[in-house]
């Protein structure tokens, strides 16, 4: 998952065309296809926010915050970028001022290391490893840690994770190479006797 080469990828156009339709309709009053969009869209943000937030009850306002923007601003929307990007990018900037209001440090919610005890099935391994992976992404500066999560859980590419958080793709780029370098030095280190190679 974590390599040298930056991740990147195309977009979907079906599901692009459709959130388009969307949003036009949106943009008409249409609660209909409202709903359909927050449908869509409840659960992906849910994922994102869920690490940016301390608490379920932060990511539940950003979301409402969120669409309640695109219910607002559907007609605003030209065109330039997949409809996900426009939204993530609005879910990005509400994020962050939820947490310059709240004056803490952002932090992924990790799952506690189930005590010292062996584990011998491969479904407890994973489990560890994949906390291991929170408790290292948790450990990373937010810009580093907000484009793997964009990247790698919310599959978008280096153009449009530039877009979200309004920097030069470059800038993405870099700040992808050092969260993977310092991730991987985070995950060599053994924890409780064991480490996990990215």
């Amino acid at each position: 998952m974590l390599n040298n080469v930056p991740y990147c990828r195309s977009g979907d156009s079906d599901s692009d065309g459709l959130e388009r339709v969307l949003l036009q309709r949106i943009s008409h009053g249409d609660r209909d296809a409202f709903r359909d969009l927050y449908v869509r869209y409840h659960r992906r943000l849910a994922r994102f926010l869920a690490r940016l937030t301390h608490g379920r009850n932060d990511a539940e306002d950003i979301i409402n915050d969120t669409l309640w923007i695109v219910w607002q601003r559907a007609g605003d929307f030209r065109g330039a970028s997949r409809v996900s990007t426009w939204i993530m990018g609005i879910a990005y900037r509400r994020a962050l001022k939820n947490i310059q209001r709240a004056a803490t440090q952002v932090r992924v919610m990790a799952l506690e290391l189930a005590g010292t005890t062996a584990e011998t099935d491969d479904a407890t391994e994973s489990l560890a490893d994949r906390q291991l992976l929170e408790r290292g992404l948790a450990q990373l500066p937010l810009d580093q840690r907000l484009v793997l999560e964009l990247a790698y859980y919310l599959d978008h590419s280096c153009e449009e994770i530039a877009e979200i958080m309004e920097c030069p793709v470059n800038t993405v780029k870099t700040r992808m190479f050092h969260a993977r370098r310092k991730l991987r030095g985070i995950l060599s280190v053994p924890d409780s006797g064991r480490g996990m190679r990215p």
